[in-house]
């Protein structure tokens, strides 16, 4: 399988107190980058180069997205009451 070659010319910007360059549609989707991907970015001689670093991490909309009650409620302690606790 030959490697794929997406290319984009970007400009560096400003974002906050650092820099930034966006990553196109096109180039994300080559790389398989989704929002919330963690990714390790490294100084290489020559430029810079970026490694997917895992599974993206979940927003709370998306958490709350595939939250099913049934599955995942419940008493969170099972003990039996601790303290003065008002049921």
């Amino acid at each position: 399988m030959g490697a794929i070659s997406v290319r984009a010319e970007q400009t560096v910007q400003e974002w906050g107190n650092g820099l930034a360059v966006r990553l196109t549609a096109p180039v994300a989707r080559a790389a398989h980058l989704v929002r919330g991907m963690p990714v390790i970015v490294e100084v290489v001689e020559g430029g810079i180069f970026l490694r997917v670093q895992g599974e993206p991490k979940l927003s709370l909309a998306q958490k709350l997205k595939v939250f099913e009650p049934s599955r995942h409620s419940g008493e969170a302690m099972a003990a039996g009451r601790l303290g003065a606790e008002l049921f």
